[in-house]
């Protein structure tokens, strides 16, 4: 993700000159996203998380600030974390979905802009700043509302929220350049430069929607979406690990390959070949999910940020990379049946868990690519139950943790440093993002289990 920035003060455009963690966004959260790719920065701050665009993960979260301790042997608290494993909800899973209703409350009552469909970037806005958020905010406001309506007893009380949702995505598409815009065109904005990352979550949150609703509008626009994806690919023959996909589609791009937009796509492609049974859908996702293996593979469950297009490697590890490639690889394997994506995700998702959740580095990544590692580990459950008490008393913790220590009482919005992560800095106002990452944990702690395979 692109260097920490502050928010820009105009209403227009193009992002970072770097991917990696801005101001909140993550693709951090924030005025700019956490972009893994940036250099590493100083291990004492983190990077703010909104950028404009999703980010590459990239960033300047030292790996050093990423040992924070969390709460304690996953088997001290094996009770925090008792979704509904069963399909029927527990005395947990109701307090989750409570604290999930709360979260959203609040974002609504802060954040969102009656009337528009838009949210603002975040709270209490500076005179002069954009009044919108960028699009990748917005897209978790829509994945929040989305695992919010799938809340156990919520019989269908928040589909109107969700159609408002998708409709708010749709004043970014920018139909000269065919993707989102990380701002909104006009007559809302000035445009901006459309991030691969950022249509690759879009569309994931697209063909799930429509996995849940069967509207067959929600994966033609998917399908549209994935057009734009394949002219991320670098086609430089003469390099290490050829191939690869950009940040973003800009002149100024960075990354030759970034691991986050790679296995994003590769887990839109795996959707959407399962939903369409075109091969070409098979082929990207193939192509894609082996060369974030081949090329920044860094033990199971770890992956590296990007590689840089002077060949350089960022090497930060970012825990919703390690999510996407657990999901990429699970979808395949569903979409497939073939063993091996199921052996490959299997090992991921156990290393995932190593690394993230035993290893106590969780609370210092932003809250939005925890909720990210999270719902692909859950997806991963739904087709194997390899890991699913690990994941499940990691995930609760955590998100205790969150509660107890980021949640303002008096407003019930989350605060945390500028990245999106950590204990609540005093001087970082709440984000769309960082409040939507928030909601996601909490609503699918409270889903049931049956549910697990619409997580990502």
């Amino acid at each position: 993700m692109p260097e920490p920035r502050t928010p820009v003060s105009r209403p227009s455009t193009s992002r970072p000159s770097t991917p990696g963690p801005t101001t909140p966004g993550p693709g951090p959260a924030g005025a700019a996203r956490p972009t893994g790719l940036a250099r590493p920065a100083d291990p004492s701050r983190s990077p703010d998380l909104s950028r404009r665009a999703f980010a590459v993960g990239l960033g300047g979260l030292g790996l050093a600030a990423l040992a924070a301790p969390l709460l304690g042997p996953l088997s001290a608290v094996r009770a925090v974390a008792s979704p509904a494993a069963s399909g029927v909800a527990s005395p947990a899973a109701d307090r989750w979905r409570r604290r999930a209703l709360d979260g959203y409350a609040a974002l609504q009552r802060h954040l969102y802009l009656p009337g528009t469909g838009l949210y603002s970037e975040g709270l209490d806005p500076a005179p002069g700043e954009n009044p919108y958020s960028f699009v990748w905010p917005l897209r978790e406001a829509t994945a929040a509302t989305v695992d919010v309506d799938r809340l156990p007893g919520s019989g269908g009380r928040f589909t109107g929220d969700v159609a408002d949702r998708f409709a708010g995505l749709e004043r970014y598409w920018d139909t000269g350049r065919g993707a989102y815009a990380s701002y909104p065109p006009a007559p809302l904005g000035g445009g901006g430069d459309p991030f691969f990352d950022d249509n690759a979550v879009i569309g994931l949150e697209l063909v799930r929607r429509y996995r849940m609703s069967g509207d067959r509008e929600l994966l033609r626009r998917a399908q549209r979406v994935f057009e734009f994806l394949p002219r991320a690919w670098d086609t430089d023959p003469d390099v290490e690990h050829p191939g690869g996909m950009h940040w973003v589609e800009a002149d100024w791009n960075p990354y030759r390959g970034a691991a986050n937009v790679t296995s994003l796509a590769s887990e839109l492609a795996a959707h959407l070949y399962e939903e369409t049974g075109e091969a070409r859908y098979l082929d990207w996702g193939r192509r894609t999910y082996e060369w974030v293996r081949a090329a920044l593979h860094r033990g199971y469950g770890r992956y590296a940020n990007g590689i840089l297009l002077d060949g350089s490697v960022e090497e930060t590890l970012w825990s919703y990379n390690s999510g996407s490639m657990v999901g990429a690889a699970a979808l395949l394997h569903r979409a497939t049946g073939e063993r091996r994506y199921l052996d490959l995700a299997t090992a991921d998702a156990a290393g995932a868990v190593d690394h993230w959740v035993r290893g106590d580095r969780l609370y210092d990544q932003p809250v939005v690519f925890n909720a990210i590692l999270f719902a692909n580990l859950l997806l991963f459950e739904s087709i194997s139950a390899a890991h699913g008490a690990d994941v499940l008393d990691g995930m609760g913790r955590y998100a205790e943790r969150v509660w107890a220590e980021n949640r303002d009482p008096a407003t019930g919005l989350f605060r945390f440093q500028s990245g999106g992560g950590g204990a609540p800095a005093p001087d970082a106002r709440p984000q769309t993002l960082h409040q939507a990452g928030a909601i996601q944990l909490f609503a699918l702690l409270a889903w049931r289990r049956q549910d697990y395979g619409d997580a990502a």
